[in-house]
């Protein structure tokens, strides 16, 4: 058996933030068009609605998708501040006991009690709010919080799983719409949730099959609400 020499490990941390952003908008953009077009389907409705819902879905989900995640992640990012500033105002006051508390955390992670404080010592004098930062209140430059980059991520690629269906709709007559838009997004979806899970180092078949579910059962729910509306007109 033969072993990787050292630092030839290829690590996927560095994508959480970009990718969750990204998978949530496309998947998002799948689902809920879909599901939207087949409701409306369902509801006996021709082809100049069912694309007229699709298209104010597809805007209103974007922008939704947009002003959610930039609020969402600035939070996030509002509160990552407010703790910086807080452990700038400590090291500042008392820098000899936020050493011990820093050296404390690597002693709880099995470091000899003399070595943590010399590498917290160390650290501190390189840079003591990044390694406070770090090791106490775990907040790195990999997943600092961006909302503009979520954002933009979450509505484009939103828009582009809305754009799958809408184009399924188009490709085929209306009153195969609910077959054809159901069984195209449900391929996209897995498709989507394998991708997804291979660019995060996951398990694609599971990934896949998890998605598709839980699109099948939110396109079953529109087509048979859509159904009953459409019954009672």
């Amino acid at each position: 058996m033969t072993t990787a020499p050292p630092g030839n490990e290829h690590h996927f941390v560095h994508r959480i933030g970009w990718l969750r952003a990204a998978v949530l908008g496309a998947n998002d953009g799948i689902v809920s068009t879909a599901s939207l077009i087949v409701g409306v389907a369902a509801a006996a409705a021709g082809r100049e609605s069912i694309l007229i819902a699709g298209v104010a879905g597809l805007v209103a989900g974007a922008m939704s998708m947009a002003a959610g995640e930039y609020v969402s992640v600035s939070s996030q990012a509002d509160t990552e501040r407010a703790d910086l500033e807080t452990e700038r105002q400590a090291l500042e006051e008392s820098p000899a006991a936020e050493l011990e508390e820093l050296a404390q955390i690597y002693v709880e992670r099995g470091v000899e009690p003399g070595l943590a404080r010399q590498v917290a010592a160390q650290l501190m004098d390189h840079d003591s709010l990044g390694a406070h930062a770090r090791d106490e209140l775990g907040i790195s430059e990999t997943l600092g919080a961006r909302p503009i980059q979520a954002a933009l991520t979450s509505a484009a690629t939103f828009s582009i799983g809305a754009v799958l269906p809408l184009a399924a709709v188009l490709a085929t007559p209306v009153e195969h719409a609910i077959p054809v838009v159901s069984v195209a997004s449900l391929a996209c979806l897995a498709l989507l949730g394998g991708v997804s899970a291979r660019a995060g180092g996951a398990d694609t078949v599971k990934a896949a099959v998890r998605v598709a579910f839980w699109g099948a059962l939110a396109m079953a729910a529109t087509a048979a609400i859509g159904a009953a509306f459409g019954t009672v007109v």
